[in-house]
């Protein structure tokens, strides 16, 4: 079998409401990359790489068609070269981002058209699953209200997930419109932040996971205060304090702070995570399985932490190859936290997949289902495509 081509998918398709409370609001859209790896045999892979700006889609989209003409007349079963084959590729321009980006997306797809090959789920190629099960945790709708966030969280606890991830420091930054990271944050949107985490304890309880998001907005004397300010709340990860370009930020932080820190999103491979787990400044990580370098990259990131005795907990809140290519990997790692999902409910991506996810309370199920577990809908595909992109 050999590889005739890589086609990137820039769609744009409903993403799951952000309202968990209430099933009869509309869908919004949302762009997503997709990518497919074809063969000569007939047998198709799908991978994921859907990244957070229009900007950074088309970038990745870009790099896979001519990615195409280096791999294509491989043979998909060769992951491991292939993955190297890209990755050297690129070592003169920046091997990482972009880079392992399209990595990813080509490496999740391989890994769909070996368990096609095989006849088995991807969980099955790394020795079998070690729970039934993945734990999940999901999302209310950031920036919202206080009284809406609440009603939000609520409703998450009904469906029996046991966990939520939330931002609530709003206002943003008035200099950040412009792209530009002060690192500050106004006294209002402080006490904002304050005031709904103390909510939303108390309407969920003490047994229930807050985490909480910094999407790495802010310098070390903000991030430290804001950590301090949430202490009494007993949240249960501090995430992305600082921006990731700089791990003595982070120590600062992690010297200063009384609560679990968690990074990973923006660190890509194993060799970004050595100097976090060496240098103790994490109690999670959290690689994004479409942007760090794929299964097979993630996988050794999972058992790199596990020999730390870190939890890892895949940032995968994208499309739904995104959640699945996170969860089959999980599902054998023995230090495994949760499976990042977007929202509670995740029915949204049935427009354009074969197969609903099964989500059942606070974890996702896998089927029996030859490789990834699910099909993107060609015509879909074709009727909601962007910019010429896609077969």
């Amino acid at each position: 079998m050999k590889i005739t081509k890589v086609t990137p998918w820039l769609i744009e398709a409903p993403s799951p409401y952000l309202d968990t409370a209430d099933d009869s609001k509309e869908i919004r859209n949302r762009e997503y990359v997709f990518v497919e790896v074809s063969t000569d045999e007939g047998i198709t892979g799908w991978g994921e790489i859907t990244g957070t700006s229009k900007v950074a889609n088309r970038v990745v989209c870009a790099g896979l068609r001519h990615v195409s003409d280096l791999v294509a007349g491989d043979d998909p079963r060769l992951i491991e070269m292939i993955w190297n084959k890209v990755f050297r590729s690129f070592t003169y321009m920046g091997s990482r981002g972009a880079t392992t980006s399209i990595i990813s997306g080509i490496d999740i797809a391989l890994w769909d058209i070996r368990g096609k090959v095989l006849g088995l789920p991807i969980s099955e190629l790394f020795g079998g699953p070690v729970r039934e099960g993945i734990p999940i945790y999901c999302h209310p709708n950031d920036r919202s209200s206080i009284k809406d966030t609440v009603q939000h969280a609520k409703a998450i606890a009904a469906t029996g997930q046991k966990s939520l991830k939330t931002d609530p420091w709003q206002p943003h930054h008035e200099e950040e419109s412009n792209g530009y990271l002060t690192g500050k944050l106004s006294a209002e949107a402080e006490n904002h932040g304050v005031d709904l985490i103390a909510a939303v304890r108390e309407a969920v309880g003490p047994d229930f996971e807050i985490l909480i998001d910094c999407h790495a907005r802010f310098d070390a004397p903000t991030a430290i205060r804001l950590a301090r300010a949430l202490e009494p709340y007993n949240i249960f990860w501090f995430e992305e304090p600082v921006p990731v370009e700089s791990i003595h930020a982070l120590k600062q932080v992690r010297d200063h702070v009384g609560v679990p820190i968690c990074v990973g999103e923006r660190i890509h491979t194993r060799w970004e995570f050595i100097p976090i787990l060496e240098n103790e400044l994490a109690d999670f990580i959290m690689p994004d399985v479409t942007w760090t370098g794929g299964i097979t990259e993630i996988k050794k990131i999972a058992t790199l932490a596990e020999a730390y005795y870190v939890p890892i907990s895949p940032h995968d809140a994208s499309g739904p190859i995104n959640v699945l290519a996170g969860a089959h990997v999980m599902a054998s790692v023995p230090n495994h936290y949760r499976v990042e999902t977007s929202r509670a409910k995740l029915n949204a991506y049935d427009a354009f997949i074969d197969h609903p996810l099964d989500i059942r309370g606070d974890k996702i199920y896998l089927s029996d289902r030859p490789g990834i577990g699910i099909e993107l809908d060609k015509d879909y595909l074709h009727g909601h495509v962007l910019e010429g992109y896609g077969g």
